[in-house]
Order: C-alpha cells, then sequence, then structure tokens
C-alpha cells in the first residue's frame, strides 16, 4: 500500500521559517514526479513546488519563488520543502503528492498525503 506522510507544519511569524517533510512507504518514490500543494479555507487547492526523480525538473509557484526550496532524498524516500520568509497569505494545510506526469496541477496528482498545517502569523 503506497502512503505518504507529512510533519513538520506549525505555527510561527511572518518573516521565520519551517521546513516541512514528506516520508513515503511504498514504491511512491518510483514516481517521475513528488510534488507540494496546500489548500487555504474555503480555496482550492493549489500548486506549490515539483521536484523531478533526478532533482534536475524543478518548478516552483509565482507565488513561492525565491522563498521555498524543494529537494528529495531517493535513498531515504523523503521529500522536503524548506520555506523561508513565510507571509500570512503562506497559511493552508500542505499536501504531498506523487504523480506518473508532471506535478502542477491538483488532477495530475495519483496519490497524495494526509496533509499538514501551516500557520503564519502577521
Amino acid at each position: 500500500q503506497v502512503q505518504l506522510v507529512e510533519s513538520g507544519g506549525g505555527l510561527v511569524q511572518a518573516g521565520g521559517s519551517l521546513r516541512l517533510s514528506c516520508a513515503s512507504s511504498g514504491r511512491t518514490f518510483r514516481w517521475p514526479d513528488l510534488g507540494w500543494f496546500r489548500q487555504a479555507p474555503g480555496k482550492d487547492r493549489q500548486f506549490v513546488a515539483r521536484i523531478s526523480w533526478n532533482g534536475v525538473g524543478i518548478t516552483y509557484a509565482d507565488s513561492v519563488k525565491g522563498r521555498f526550496t524543494i529537494s528529495r532524498d531517493n535513498d531515504k524516500n523523503v521529500m522536503f520543502l524548506q520555506m523561508n520568509s513565510l507571509k500570512p497569505e503562506d497559511t493552508a494545510i500542505y499536501y504531498c503528492a506523487a504523480g506518473s506526469g508532471i506535478l502542477t496541477t491538483p488532477s495530475s496528482a495519483n496519490y497524495w498525503g494526509q496533509g499538514t498545517q501551516v500557520t503564519v502569523s502577521s
């Protein structure tokens, strides 16, 4: 059974940092793309960042470019999202996802984690 488990969320002041992790069991990390999405209350789930199997292909949403960094360790079956200079508008539930295609839309994901809450206070 494929499973993705996020951790590292929490409450932080604006300008602070958090590091999210996504651990996988099963064969998830054999999928070409892993990614992060987020969903704020009353809003649709939106793309944050994705990374290809070999780590060469990386894409960020414009809203997080220069502040967030995605990475993965295939040997340990873990993906990370380093979030710096956090803003109140980054507040959301953050989900990791795995997919066979390029993960830039929620519909392109085959598997999802349960999500981790990130709250940024002003």
